[in-house]
C-alpha cells in the first residue's frame, strides 16, 4: 500500500500535563469543547498505554484539521500535543504519520506494536 492510498479516517490530539500544568490542560479542554466539533476523552493523570505522561485525548474529523491544529499551535499554553491521523496502524499514526506541538515526547512503541501483533 502506497502512502496515497492511506485513508485518514480521523485524528487524535493527546494533551499532555502534569499537577503543575492541569489548569492549563483544563483551559484548552473548555476553548475545545465551546469552539469545534470534537470528541473529548477521558482524563489520564498517569501515564496510560504508550503515552508517557497525563494526558486526555481530543478526537475529531479530517474535516476539522485545518481548524483544531491552528488553534491548539496558538493556544497550548506550553503544553506537548501530539497530534496523529487514524489510518488503521498505530503504531506508525504514533510516529512516522506524528505532528507534536511543543517537545516531542517518548512514546512506548513497544506497547502499540503488541497490539498490532494481537489484531493480526
Amino acid at each position: 500500500m502506497t502512502e496515497d492510498s492511506i485513508k485518514i479516517v480521523g485524528f487524535h490530539a493527546h494533551v499532555y500535563f502534569d499537577t503543575a500544568s492541569y489548569d492549563a490542560a483544563s483551559r484548552i479542554r473548555e476553548g475545545l469543547d465551546a469552539r469545534f466539533d470534537v470528541r473529548l476523552g477521558r482524563w489520564h493523570e498517569n501515564p496510560i498505554g504508550p503515552h508517557p505522561k497525563g494526558m486526555y485525548q481530543v478526537a475529531f474529523a479530517p474535516e476539522q484539521f485545518a481548524k483544531v491544529v491552528p488553534w491548539l499551535m496558538l493556544n497550548r499554553e506550553g503544553l506537548d500535543i501530539l497530534v496523529h491521523p487514524e489510518t488503521g496502524d498505530d503504531v506508525k499514526d504514533h510516529t512516522e504519520h506524528a505532528l507534536w506541538l511543543g517537545e516531542k515526547l517518548e512514546l512506548n512503541i513497544e506497547f502499540l506494536r503488541a497490539i498490532s501483533e494481537r489484531k493480526a
